[in-house]
C-alpha cells in the first residue's frame, strides 16, 4: 500500500483538534480582515487633507481613530491565534512521540539490534521538535499569507479593477521562481535528516564509552571521525540552505516589480483622472501592493523549515509504521503453578538466513534442575536465551515450558516466568529502592531489606550517603560495576521468579563478592530450574548438566566430572582456564 505524504499523515492528527483549529484560522482570517480595514481609512484621511476645500478635523481624527482600534484588534487577534495553533500543534507533535515510543516498545528485538541506538532517539526527539518548529511556522505562515493575498486583491479589484489585473498578471512570476528553486531541496534535507541520526549515533555510542575511548588513547580518532560525519552533514545543511535561501531575494524582486507598477500605472490614472481614482486610493493601493508581496517573502522564507519539518516527520512516521512483532497467539494458552520444565527439540535458527548459526540443538531442563551451557565467543549461547524469552522465534523445531509450546503463550506470560540477569547491567533513573522494585512493583520496603541482605549488598548500601534512596543510574559512577550487577541479581531475588537465567552473571564482580553471589544464588536456584551461561568454569562445576557448544551446535553433555573425563572441548577450556587463574595468583603473589 502507498504510504501518505507527511504532510497528509501530519493533517490527520489535527481530526481531534478540528474546534481549536478552526477558532485560529477564523482569528487569523481576523487579524488579516483588520489589517487590510486600516489603509482604506488611511486613504480616507489622506483624500480629505488634499481636498481644495476646509479640512474636517474631526472626520480625520474619527479615520485614525479606527486605525487605531483596527490595529489593536489585529494584534489582539494574532495573540490568541498564535495560542491556539501553538497549543493544536504541541498536542500533536505530543501524540506522534507517543505513538513512535509506543510503536517503539512493540518493535521486535531484530530492528532494536539493527538500528543505532542514536538515530532512534534523534527521530523521536531531534525530528520532533524539528517538526514542531516547522508546523507552528509554516501553519501561522501560510494560513495568513493565503487570507492577505487573497484579502489584498479583493480590495484592489473594488479600488482600481486595472491595477489588479496588472497585479495579477505578474503573480505567476514569483510561483515559477519558487518551484524552479526549490525543486532540489527535499532531497537535501532529507539527507540531512538521515546524518543528522548519523551523528546522533555516534555522539551516542563515543559519551558512552568515554572512558574506553580514553583508556586506549582514541581520543584524536574520535574527534577525526567526528569531523568527517560533521562534516558531511554541513555540507547538506549548506547546500540546501544555499537552494532555499534563493528564494526569498527573487520573490522580493518580483514583488518590488509589482509595486513599482501599481505606483507607475497608479500614478498615470491619477495625473489623467481617469476612473476617478484619488491620491488617497493610490495611497491604499500602493499599501495593498506592499502587504500583497510580504506573504510571498513569508510563505517561501517558510519553504525551508517546512521542507525539513515534513522530513523529520517522515522519519517519525518511519518510524510509527514499523512492523510491529509477531502478534501473540489468538487464543493463548495459560500456565499456572509453573514447574519449570524446559525442553528445546531440534532447533534450528539464524540471524541471517543465508549464514546458519543454531543447528539442531535439543536441550532438555527438569524442574528444579541447573542446566550450564558454556563454549568459545560466538558459538550460540546467548542466541539461546534469547529463543527461551523468544526475543527471536525459531526457525524450525519448538520450545516447550511445561509441556505448552511457548509460541502458543504470550508473550508475557512466558517471559514472567523467568528471572534473567545479564552479562550487561541496566538500572534505570532512579532511586536504589525504585530500581528494586522494577522487579516486582508490589514488593514491600521489608521484603527489599530482606533480598539485600540475602545477597549483601545491604553492606555496601548502607554506606551510602542516602541509603536506599540514593540516585542512581546505568552510566552513574556512584556505584562499582560488581555493585550494580549485585543490585541487578537482587531484583531478580526479589521477583522469586520459578525459571532463572543467569548470562555471565557473576562477570562484572571481583572474585570475593563472586563468593557472597554465588551463595545467594544457590539459595535462589534451590528449587527452581536455572539456566546458566558462562565463561568462568569454576562457577558451573555443581551443575546438574553442563552442556557444551560450538559452532552452533552441540558438541558434549554431562556433569563437570564426565566431561573432564572425556577429554575433549570442555576440558580443554577448564584446563586453560585453570591454568590462567593459576598463572595469575602466582603473578599476584
Amino acid at each position: 500500500m502507498k504510504k501518505r505524504s507527511p504532510l497528509l499523515r501530519a493533517l490527520s492528527y489535527t481530526r481531534k483538534r478540528l474546534p481549536a483549529l478552526f477558532a485560529a484560522m477564523l482569528l487569523y482570517c481576523a487579524s488579516v480582515f483588520c489589517t487590510l480595514r486600516i489603509p482604506v481609512f488611511i486613504g480616507k484621511a489622506i483624500d480629505m487633507l488634499t481636498d481644495s476645500g476646509s479640512m474636517d478635523l474631526s472626520r480625520i481624527s474619527s479615520c485614525l481613530v479606527t486605525c487605531a482600534a483596527y490595529a489593536l484588534a489585529n494584534g489582539l487577534a494574532m495573540w490568541l491565534a498564535n495560542l491556539l495553533s501553538g497549543r493544536v500543534v504541541s498536542s500533536v507533535v505530543e501524540e506522534v512521540r507517543n505513538d513512535a515510543f509506543c510503536n517503539l516498545q512493540s518493535l521486535p528485538i531484530s530492528y532494536l539490534d539493527t538500528h543505532p541506538s542514536g538515530d532512534t532517539s534523534s527521530r523521536i526527539i531531534s525530528d520532533a521538535d524539528i517538526f514542531t518548529d516547522g508546523l507552528l511556522l509554516g501553519f501561522s505562515n501560510l494560513l495568513t499569507g493565503a487570507a492577505t493575498i487573497i484579502g489584498t486583491l479583493i480590495c484592489m479589484w473594488r479600488l482600481d479593477y486595472r491595477i489588479a489585473i496588472v497585479v495579477v498578471v505578474l503573480t505567476p512570476m514569483s510561483f515559477l521562481l519558487t518551484r524552479l528553486i526549490s525543486r532540489n531541496t527535499h532531497d537535501l534535507f532529507a539527507s540531512q535528516a538521515v546524518q543528522r541520526g548519523v551523528e546522533s549515533s555516534f555522539l551516542d555510542e563515543t559519551i558512552g564509552n568515554q572512558k574506553l575511548v580514553k583508556s586506549f588513547c582514541r581520543e584524536d580518532e574520535r574527534i577525526e571521525s567526528f569531523r568527517e560525519i560533521d562534516d558531511e552533514l554541513t555540507e547538506y545543511s549548506r547546500r540546501g540552505t544555499f537552494f532555499s535561501s534563493l528564494v526569498n531575494p527573487s520573490t522580493r524582486v518580483v514583488n518590488n516589480t509589482v509595486y513599482a507598477c501599481v505606483a507607475l500605472v497608479g500614478g498615470f490614472a491619477c495625473i489623467a483622472g481617469t476612473g476617478g481614482l484619488t491620491v488617497g486610493n493610490l495611497s491604499s493601493l500602493l499599501s495593498y501592493a506592499s502587504q500583497y508581496g510580504k506573504p510571498f517573502n513569508e510563505i517561501t522564507s517558510v519553504i525551508t523549515e517546512l521542507q525539513n519539518a515534513l522530513t523529520s516527520a517522515g522519519r517519525l512516521f518511519d518510524l510509527i509504521d514499523e512492523e510491529p512483532e509477531e502478534p501473540d497467539a489468538q487464543d493463548p494458552a495459560s500456565l499456572s503453578d509453573v514447574r519449570g520444565d524446559i525442553c528445546l527439540s531440534n532447533v534450528y535458527f539464524s540471524y541471517n538466513k543465508n549464514e546458519k548459526l543454531i543447528e539442531d540443538i535439543s536441550i532438555s531442563a527438569e524442574a528444579g534442575s541447573h542446566i550450564a551451557i558454556v563454549g568459545p565467543t560466538g558459538c550460540g549461547k546467548t542466541t539461546v536465551i534469547n529463543l527461551l524469552l523468544r526475543f527471536y522465534d525459531t526457525d524450525s523445531g519448538n520450545i516447550t515450558i511445561d509441556g505448552t509450546d511457548i509460541r502458543d503463550l504470550t508473550r508475557n506470560d512466558l517471559r514472567s516466568c523467568y528471572g534473567m540477569v545479564l552479562q550487561d547491567t541496566w538500572l534505570k533513573t532512579a532511586s536504589i529502592m525504585e530500581n528494586l522494585r522494577f522487579g516486582r512493583a508490589d514488593a514491600t520496603d521489608e521484603e527489599i531489606f530482606e533480598a539485600c541482605r540475602l545477597t549483601e549488598a545491604d553492606s555496601f548500601i548502607s554506606r551510602l550517603p542516602d541509603g536506599y534512596e540514593t540516585m542512581i543510574s546505568s552510566d552513574s559512577s556512584t556505584l562499582s560495576e560488581g555493585q550494580k550487577q549485585l543490585l541487578c541479581i537482587t531484583r531478580v531475588v526479589l521477583a522469586l521468579p520459578p525459571v532463572l537465567i543467569l548470562d555471565e552473571a557473576t562477570s562484572s564482580i571481583d572474585t570475593r563478592t563472586e563468593l557472597k553471589v554465588q551463595r545467594a544464588l544457590e539459595l535462589l536456584m534451590e528449587g527452581r530450574t536455572s539456566i546458566i551461561v558462562a565463561h568462568r568454569l569454576s562457577t558451573i562445576r555443581n551443575a546438574d548438566k553442563i552442556v557444551v557448544m560450538k559452532d552452533g551446535k552441540i558438541v558434549e553433555t554431562g556433569r563437570h566430572e564426565e566431561l573432564l573425563a572425556k577429554r575433549g572441548l570442555y576440558c580443554s577450556l577448564y584446563s586453560s582456564q585453570f591454568e590462567a587463574e593459576e598463572n595469575q595468583e602466582v603473578h599476584s603473589d
